[in-house]
């Protein structure tokens, strides 16, 4: 198995199965909206084509961010915490994020897509290693810096490699990142991007893996349950 790690800008070098990262805050909020019982995850590039796509369909459920501000309209913003209090049993979700969705359509030529976060760290690991790629592609979304997502993509790589590592040495890398200190102080901080910080760190909180397929070119992320044996 071979690997290599990318930024957004790179995304044309992917190749094998990609791995999409986005820590703060894209798919640590769409782990925790699986766990509160949606059923998948629509992706989509703009908040116009979440609009469209609820006025045909209105159960469907809006959540994202816009440059890491809450888009006028949607039913939820990019919020882990905000997941982790609603019901969310059956649903479908479209999601549009800056960074962490516009890494899966950029996606869309890869064999096979995962997304992941720290909360599901173990879980993508094990599914990895079910699938058995010839080459695996870690995109690191993050646009400033990105070092959040890079931290797990050399995490993750680490473990597949089984090399020692300090996990404390990446959270710390997460934590000190400008993303994480824009959350907390900067132009897109929020009254709950500490606790929203918090559980981006909850390493292996979630036992199942996030796929995406593609069903007449509509990228929808759906959980999966992997095997601890």
């Amino acid at each position: 198995m071979e690997f290599c790690i990318l930024k957004g800008h790179q995304l044309p070098q992917a190749k094998g199965l990609c791995v999409v990262i986005d820590v703060l805050r894209a798919f640590t909020t769409a782990a925790f909206a699986f766990a509160s019982g949606a059923k998948e995850i629509i992706f989509v590039s703009t908040p116009e084509e979440a609009f469209r796509k609820h006025q045909i369909d209105p159960t469907l459920l809006l959540m994202g961010e816009q440059e890491g501000q809450r888009i006028n309209g949607f039913h939820f913003e990019n919020s882990p915490s905000e997941m982790q209090s609603a019901s969310l049993s059956g649903r479908t979700i479209v999601q549009r994020t800056s960074s962490g969705t516009q890494g899966v359509i950029g996606c869309s030529h890869a064999s096979q897509i995962l997304i992941s976060s720290f909360v599901v760290a173990d879980a993508t690991i094990r599914r990895i290693l079910k699938l058995q790629p010839s080459h695996v592609s870690f995109i690191a979304t993050g646009r400033t810096n990105g070092d959040e997502d890079l931290a797990l993509a050399e995490y993750l790589q680490s473990k597949l490699m089984r090399q020692s590592i300090d996990l404390e040495q990446f959270l710390n890398r997460v934590r000190s990142s400008p993303a994480a200190k824009r959350m907390m102080e900067g132009p897109i901080s929020y009254k709950n991007g500490p606790y929203d910080l918090e559980l981006a760190l909850k390493v292996d909180y979630f036992p199942f893996a996030m796929e995406v397929s593609q069903n007449n070119k509509t990228l929808i992320g759906r959980t999966v349950k992997v095997d601890k044996n």
